[in-house]
């Protein structure tokens, strides 16, 4: 499981992109998204860079939370 902050997601159409983004390098990952937080938590097998980069190609820079 990943948790990352995603400071640039601040609306539901961006809380859709950033899923789209983690669809695309896990179709079977489990999202939760909370947008008030801005972070995002991610249940996959992949790898973390994986996911921030799909992220950061998106247009969502992604850092993990400690």
């Amino acid at each position: 499981m990943f948790q990352l902050k995603i400071e640039d997601m601040s609306c539901g159409h961006c809380a859709s992109l950033v899923t789209r983004a983690v669809k695309s390098v896990d179709p079977s990952a489990g999202i939760d998204i909370d947008l008030g937080t801005r972070q995002v938590r991610v249940e996959s097998q992949c790898e973390l860079g994986d996911f921030t980069d799909a992220l950061a190609e998106a247009g969502y820079p992604a850092k993990p939370v400690s």
